[in-house]
């Protein structure tokens, strides 16, 4: 499966009042592995940046006044974001921003022109209800080093998000085959017999049971009866 880890920096937070994009960053990945393969433009937004924006990332007018626009950019971005599953941190904000100017060159909208959009605040909200879910808090929570992001940055915050990604998803496919080809040579992995093993049982105690269903109710309610248990339960 090929992925784009994509993020962007703008003017203000409102596409509507007119903000615009001044930098998009992408990393591409194959088969949950990195290729080396990046896009990376900084733009001209043909507005000026607030003051809290630049504060953010760093990004001034005169830096931005000689970058090319949007729109000398969106055939390379979009041939290269083609079909590919789009994976974004708070995925509202940059589609918002990418929607608004794709509507200014009358082209289709983002999700359209890509194979999906998968949201890895919507993915950390589920794995971590009530918890502060931003890229820096889940690169702490992960332990992802985030040392060298003084600003922000669309390319570096690509990179870190694709991996959380990895972490966040990690026991969700299958990583244990039979057979691994490599530099030419077949290795082959022992296979177990689990029932050899005798797992033990251990039976709670009705305070430790108890205990058990206050934490969950928690958890429930920290977000907001979204829990999976409940889903399951009900």
């Amino acid at each position: 499966m090929r992925q784009i880890f994509l993020d962007t920096e703008t003017t203000g937070l409102s596409p509507e009042s007119g903000d615009r994009i001044i930098e998009i960053g992408c990393i591409e990945m194959v088969n949950r592995r990195l290729t080396g393969v990046t896009k990376h433009f900084y733009l001209n937004p043909e507005r000026k940046n607030h003051e809290d924006a630049v504060r953010v990332h760093g990004l001034t007018d005169e830096f931005l006044a000689d970058k090319p626009v949007f729109a000398a950019v969106a055939d390379e971005l979009m041939t290269f974001l083609e079909d590919a599953e789009i994976v974004i941190h708070n995925a509202a904000f940059d589609v918002g921003f990418l929607n608004a100017e794709l509507r200014r060159l009358g082209r289709r909208a983002f999700g359209e022109c890509v194979g999906g959009i998968r949201d890895t605040l919507m993915m950390a909200r589920e794995m971590f209800p009530g918890k502060s879910n931003s890229l820096d808090a889940l690169c702490k929570r992960l332990e992802v080093d985030n040392s060298n992001r003084t600003l922000h940055g669309a390319l570096l915050d690509a990179g870190l998000l694709a991996e959380v990604y990895i972490r966040l998803t990690r026991g969700q496919d299958s990583l244990v085959i039979d057979t691994v080809e490599t530099a030419g040579q077949s290795i082959h992995v022992e296979q177990i017999d689990l029932s050899a093993f005798e797992l033990p049982i251990t039976v709670l105690s009705t305070e430790e049971l108890a205990a058990h269903e206050a934490m969950l109710a928690e958890l429930d309610k920290a977000s907001g009866g979204k829990t999976q248990w409940r889903k399951l339960m009900a």
